[in-house]
């Protein structure tokens, strides 16, 4: 069976004054503290997410 691709996504912004849809967009892909990395299914829906928060989480090699 083929390994599904996956993405590591590294949290740079604070969610402190930041609008409450973007807050929960970080908690479901995982994040919610500084500098936190998650390794997630790199999916549409994943990428769908990161779209929506450039300025608060990167892609990390």
């Amino acid at each position: 069976m083929a390994k599904k691709s996956t993405i590591k996504i590294k949290q740079i912004g604070s969610p402190i004054r930041r609008p409450e849809s973007q807050k929960k967009i970080l908690v479901g892909l995982g994040l919610g503290k500084m500098h936190r990395v998650v390794e997630l299914e790199d999916s549409a829906e994943v990428r769908g997410a990161i779209a929506k928060l450039p300025h608060m989480v990167e892609i990390v090699d």
